[in-house]
């Protein structure tokens, strides 16, 4: 997957970069640890800019992010309420998603879009739980723009050592995913267990 995604960056540059981080910041799980690295070391080797790269993976996420939340505001309460009880989801859920946001909206977002594998998923509860527009695109800006610039510099000082990275990159992209799907198991066996 890492050489593809890599192949696509080559070919379309920074359009590449902009589409598959709006793609990873709507649900769809490809990781910025390889996309964004990737085009930083094309920076490296003068195919881009490394302040073009940036850029546009962190407005590819906000645009994706954007798309997530209007999903989450749209459809994930009508979801939630009607088929919410199979996976043990109810409307008391629903409330305290909104109370959380309307609280720690910022705080979540932004700290969520610095985390690895929860920065592709908080834009659909940020939708659920109403946090403001404005407010929700603002701290995901704020929260991807670090992270992309880490990312696309880590790419570009390490680029004579790119093989070596990009092997390390792969393995650590797998973790953070299985640490994800361990969060989501365990509030599921927490919510089975208070219903119970």
């Amino acid at each position: 997957m890492s050489d593809a995604l890599t192949a696509f960056v080559q070919h379309y540059g920074l359009l590449a970069v902009f589409v598959l981080s709006a793609l990873e910041s709507a649900c769809i799980p490809i990781p910025s640890e390889l996309v964004v690295p990737a085009a930083g070391f094309l920076a490296f080797q003068g195919a881009l800019s490394l302040w073009g790269v940036v850029a546009a993976a962190t407005l590819g996420n906000v645009a994706g992010s954007w798309i997530a939340y209007v999903v989450g505001r749209r459809g994930g309460r009508p979801l939630i309420r009607r088929y919410g009880r199979y996976i043990w989801l109810n409307e008391r859920h629903l409330e305290r998603a909104e109370a959380w946001f309307a609280h720690y909206g910022e705080v979540t977002v932004f700290v969520t879009r610095l985390l690895p594998a929860f920065r592709t998923f908080i834009s659909l509860p940020a939708g659920i739980g109403e946090m403001p527009l404005g407010r929700f695109l603002l701290y995901s800006l704020l929260g991807s723009l670090p992270w992309n610039l880490a990312l696309a510099v880590a790419g570009y000082e390490f680029g004579a050592h790119w093989g070596a990275i990009e092997h390390y990159l792969k393995p650590l992209s797998y973790l953070c995913a299985a640490a994800f799907l361990i969060v989501v198991v365990w509030f599921w066996l927490g919510a089975r267990r208070a219903r119970r």
